[in-house]
């Protein structure tokens, strides 16, 4: 993304260059018949994968429908729902190690510009939403335009934007989004369109383009911003991406989807066996139909003689007595066995620890057993982490971009940083760090051995502030005492 910025800013490929005068044409009020089949391919990618971005959706939420296989299930009971959260404790297992922390020059450069639209995008909140969309739907979508605050110095707006509603033209030897188009409502956006009417947003490299429904059917600009950027400002954060498949894949896999299938059918027919076995039945052998009667001789319901708890019977002619006995109630463990099986099932798919999922065990894990159960886990956030600070930086820069009107200097690099992944104790983090800095590895008073002590960005800066404050207070004492003006206890 680095290098697209460069191009740009030298005229080479994606558009002319930002120092370049734009040329204002006359506006426009239709398409083009190239932005109509740009708009017609993305429509078509949408509504093509809208299904299974919509069916993980639902897993995630605890709303799929469980398909019936029709053998066990009555038709009276078609209506009952199970549900089991494990493709949402999976997503959200991994999202909770994705804590992004601050932005930083990598040059140890004043970074109050990268704060400040961090901050007025509220960026370390949202960026959290987008790791779970990236994480749920494979992917999710990063546009950067100018602020709505009316004024010359409002700080770009950074959004993030679902693939149910956005959808890009990439190209894959670049790694470069071609084109870029966005369907949503237009009162949510500030149009005064119907009710049902949706606004469609083509971004290209040069301009930016709000269309809506027309009388006659197509489609009528209502806004064309000509930035002249010479790059359409999106970014695409995607996830489990593969040299084939650079769209991205969802972490709620085709083999997570089937065991929790399996799973909740699995619970749905101990529901069934509850409804039905959950009482003993009884058998009562050689009694006669008088003991199923009334005093008026009327049949008794067959509730009425299951829950008799005094059974009168009389002897037949012959002066034999009824035999009274009952089945063995219903034992749920067997099915509660195969429950745990699919947990245990599922705990590989999802690279976290069994007893996140409900497993547990006679014998409890230790401590070394838990840590080493959550490796996996580990070593997957860092994976997401390389992955998706590379969006988040090239976020940054095309926001400097669009806040100072040129590219930044590619020289100048942007880094991102999170917290560690594998949220060791305090204790452990300060302990390596003293280890650092004994050894002579970094000095004591550098903001890398707080970073490793496990200090956030606000707490660094505090701790910055405080050694400032507290070498001013010993400057001035020793000036005092070369003065002669006592020893400045008193300060």
């Amino acid at each position: 993304m680095v290098e697209a910025f460069d191009r740009a800013r030298q005229g080479k490929g994606g558009g002319a260059a930002v120092t370049t005068p734009y040329a204002p044409a006359l506006p426009s009020t239709f398409l083009s018949d190239d932005e109509l089949a740009m708009i017609g391919e993305m429509r078509a990618d949408l509504l093509t994968s809208r299904y299974q971005l919509e069916l993980r959706d639902a897993y995630f939420n605890g709303e799929q429908l469980v398909r019936d296989l029709g053998i066990s299930i009555p038709p009276q009971l078609k209506g009952l729902h199970t549900v089991i959260g494990w493709p949402r404790i999976g997503v959200e297992a991994l999202e909770h190690r994705l804590d992004l922390e601050a932005f930083r020059w990598a040059d140890g450069g004043d970074a109050s510009d990268l704060r400040e639209i961090a901050d007025a995008n509220d960026l370390f909140d949202e960026c959290s939403l987008a790791h779970t969309d990236a994480l749920v739907y494979g992917r999710e979508y990063v546009t950067v335009g100018s602020g709505d605050c009316g004024s010359s110095d409002c700080p770009p707006l950074i959004t993030y934007e679902s693939p149910l509603d956005m959808t890009v033209l990439w190209d894959a030897r670049t790694r470069t989004v071609l084109a870029a188009l966005r369907e949503s409502q237009g009162s949510r956006l500030g149009y005064d369109l119907g009710p049902s009417d949706r606004l469609v947003t083509l971004m290209l490299p040069d301009s930016t383009i709000h269309a809506a429904p027309s009388s006659s059917g197509g489609l009528e600009i209502v806004e064309r911003d000509d930035h002249g950027m010479g790059m359409v400002p999106v970014l695409r954060m995607a996830n489990r991406q593969r040299t084939a498949d650079r769209v991205g894949r969802s972490e709620i896999t085709p083999e997570v989807m089937s065991v929790t299938d399996a799973a909740c059918r699995r619970l749905m027919g101990i529901e069934v066996a509850a409804e039905f076995f959950g009482a003993p039945q009884r058998y009562i052998l050689g009694a006669s139909e008088s003991a199923f009667q009334d005093a008026e001789g009327n049949a008794k319901s067959a509730w009425e003689t299951y829950i008799g708890r005094v059974l009168a019977l009389e002897r037949d002619e012959d002066g034999n007595t009824p035999e009274v006995g009952q089945f063995a109630a219903h034992d749920p463990s067997n099915q509660t066995k195969i429950v745990d099986l699919y947990a245990r099932i599922m705990s590989s798919q999802l690279s976290v620890p069994p007893h996140m999922l409900g497993y547990t065990s006679d014998n409890p894990a230790s401590a070394d057993a838990i840590r080493s159960a959550q490796d996996s886990l580990v070593k997957k956030a860092e994976r997401r982490i390389r992955r998706f600070s590379a969006t988040h930086r090239d976020t940054m820069r095309l926001a400097l971009w669009v806040r100072d009107g040129q590219p930044p200097d590619k020289a100048r690099r942007i880094e991102c940083v999170w917290r560690n992944p594998a949220t060791p104790t305090l204790a452990s983090q300060t302990d390596a760090a003293v280890k650092m800095v004994t050894a002579g590895l970094i000095p004591a008073e550098s903001d890398v051995a707080l970073e490793m002590a496990g200090l956030t960005e606000d707490q660094r800066r505090r701790v910055e502030a405080d050694r400032k404050r507290a070498a001013g207070y010993q400057d001035m004492a020793s000036i005092l005492q070369r003065a002669g003006g006592g020893s400045g206890d008193g300060l």
